[in-house]
């Protein structure tokens, strides 16, 4: 699961990036043409630019935010529970028995499933929340200022809606189920990849254990 998570080859800085587009901006300004032949080159160029860094962050098929993406949010919200104590918890799902889905009804079902489960995520989850989708059938959720104890309720509430969620693919009905495991932060875990370890065993535990369950890392 952990290993299984795959990495996104676009590892330019953000700052870096931003700095080479405004770096362009001014070799522009000093062509030797027309002021409004600048600004138009410049604003397809920002359009681009935009363009460019949203595929970087976001999953094409789910229009999720992406591994890429998490990296980054999970890194800054990881440092501020560790410099201010505030809670935070991180979620993995994964839709179980997915590769059967695919040998079954066909990869182009499959992406339609992964279409649906991502959207009845954003309707499940909080705004305040962010999910991903950070490889295959792979998820993960960022949910600040929550405690373990009270992510329970959301969690089920979301493992049940999947289980009843009306799945209808060139006429065929089809049941899915996911299973789901989470873990708080704790002051001991000083390294952000021993936070991802620690979720990923919860999620393990509950799809070694039946399946289509949530698992939180305090049941360990």
């Amino acid at each position: 699961m952990v290993e299984d998570l795959a990495q996104d080859s676009f590892n330019i800085p953000d700052d870096l990036l931003d700095s080479i587009q405004h770096n362009i901006e001014n070799i522009i300004k000093t062509f030797d043409v027309p002021e409004e032949n600048k600004m138009e080159v410049i604003k397809q160029i920002n359009y681009m630019y935009s363009r460019t860094k949203y595929l970087s962050l976001t999953d094409e098929l789910t229009e999720l935010p992406n591994r890429r993406c998490f990296d980054n949010d999970f890194n800054k919200e990881f440092l501020r529970a560790q410099r201010y104590k505030n809670n935070l918890t991180l979620v993995m799902f994964d839709i179980d028995h997915f590769k059967q889905v695919n040998d079954s009804y066909g990869h182009q079902c499959g992406d339609y499933i992964l279409k649906q489960v991502s959207k009845a995520a954003l309707q499940t989850f909080r705004q305040t929340d962010t999910v991903y989708r950070v490889g295959g059938e792979e998820f993960m959720v960022i949910l600040t200022e929550t405690d373990i104890n009270q992510c329970i309720i959301p969690l089920e509430r979301f493992r049940k809606t999947i289980e009843t969620l009306y799945l209808n693919f060139n006429n065929q009905n089809i049941n899915i189920t996911v299973s789901i495991g989470a873990c708080q932060y704790k002051s001991e875990m000083t390294d952000k990849d021993k936070f991802v370890e620690e979720t990923d065993k919860a999620l393990y535990k509950a799809k070694n254990t039946g399946r289509n369950k949530t698992v939180l890392s305090t049941d360990l």
